[in-house]
């Protein structure tokens, strides 16, 4: 690797970094074209539907991108889709040289790009900067390859392990800074999610206040519709956007309450667990065929445990902040837990820093075993009520938060 295609590929990163919560389904990408340490014309993917960075760079350069060299974060697209393909656009400027840091893991290009120019005569340099841009569209990468979105767990406790009072109360555990922080998260996600109890204890409206942001999708997950039509995460955002809103039930939700949801606005999904509760593999499948590349899960921690169990946390974020509740109350991860230290689930790569007086803890999600979970084509859930009205039990079902 030169020091010239690293620069130049830092920059191409950079400029992809702009797009963080506009692309999806799209990847986030990034492209400079330049004639040695000249750079004549650069660009990034702003949002889906709208040109690719390289169009956009090649726009910029006009008649300079012949015999330029490309400096592509992530695999030419070879196929039409909402857009027409960028190695024709590429090959037509005349590019001498393309360099790209990753391949692209969407079977419709996976290699196919990057064949194409070179067949075409073109010189191609893969792999520079490659982890950097991995981790960059890490959630892109998950969706295809896995078939679900990427997931943060974001969660936060007290020194003594507490998620909230004895009373049920959490805000704020947290201060200021983190709590900025998470906006900031929700803006870049897809999806937040949450269990209904949180919405019936906490009220969150599961916005995004951030200048310039936007209010993800909300995912709530909802074993028999006791989320109320006036919750307040149905409510328009601070710029008066109308919220997305998605409830996963499961097979027990009576017809009635998921009709009036339906009125409310919300798209209903119903799966089965096998244990009365929606399905986390049915449901992520669902929505990351409807374009979700990434979900921001905020609780509550039996929820975050199913999600465990489905192999379905990619990331944690743990806050800790310097408070002290005593009792007896919830836990950060609930569920029935593992049955010896060899079945922990690990975090790797690490990070520990301050957020304000709180003290935040990152980590990739590491499974002790690969387990055997499902994740359906997305024909397996329906966006429908449930057959029949049963009656229906006033409390949780198990495993709901």
């Amino acid at each position: 690797m030169s020091h010239r295609d690293e620069q130049m590929m830092r920059r191409a990163l950079a400029l992809a970094e702009r797009g963080r919560g506009s692309t999806a389904p799209n990847p986030m990408v990034g492209c400079v074209l330049a004639h040695g340490d000249e750079v004549v014309g650069e660009g990034w993917h702003e949002r889906a539907g709208e040109p690719h960075a390289e169009i956009h760079a090649l726009r910029a350069a006009g008649e300079r991108s012949r015999g330029a060299t490309a400096y592509v974060t992530l695999e030419p697209c070879a196929h039409t889709g909402r857009t027409p393909p960028c190695v024709d656009a590429l090959l037509a400027a005349g590019v001498a040289r393309v360099v790209v840091a990753a391949s692209d893991p969407d079977p419709r290009v996976a290699g196919r790009g990057l064949a194409r120019l070179r067949n075409a005569g073109v010189e191609v340099t893969l792999g520079v900067l490659e982890a950097e841009a991995e981790a960059q569209n890490v959630a892109y990468r998950t969706q295809r390859s896995l078939g679900r979105p990427w997931v943060r767990y974001k969660t936060a406790m007290t020194l003594d392990g507490k998620i909230a009072t004895r009373t049920g109360r959490s805000r704020w555990i947290t201060g200021d800074a983190s709590r900025a922080l998470v906006q900031r998260w929700r803006s870049e996600h897809d999806l937040v999610a949450v269990g209904v109890t949180t919405v019936l204890r906490d009220e969150p409206r599961l916005t995004a206040r951030v200048d310039g942001g936007r209010t993800p999708h909300k995912l709530v997950f909802d074993s028999v519709a006791r989320t109320p039509g006036d919750a307040a995460l149905f409510a328009a955002d601070d710029a008066g956007v109308t919220a997305r809103v998605t409830i996963a039930v499961g097979p027990r939700a009576p017809e009635a309450r998921v009709a009036a949801l339906r009125d409310r606005g919300a798209t209903v999904l119903v799966s089965d667990d096998g244990r009365g509760r929606p399905s986390v593999p049915e449901t992520l499948t669902h929505l990351a065929d409807a374009g979700a590349l990434s979900l921001l899960l905020e609780g509550g921690g039996t929820l975050a445990w199913s999600f465990a169990e489905a192999h379905a946390l990619d990331r944690v974020a743990w806050f800790v902040a310097p408070k002290l509740l005593g009792g007896t109350a919830a836990s950060p991860l609930g569920g029935l837990g593992v049955a010896t230290m060899d079945d922990a689930l690990t975090l790797t790569g690490t990070t520990v820093r301050d957020v304000g007086d709180d003290l935040l803890i990152e980590g990739d999600v590491h499974y002790s075993s690969p387990g055997d979970v499902h994740y359906p084509s997305p024909g397996d859930v329906r966006d429908a009520a449930p057959a029949a009205d049963q009656p229906v039990e006033r409390g949780p079902v198990d495993g709901e938060d």
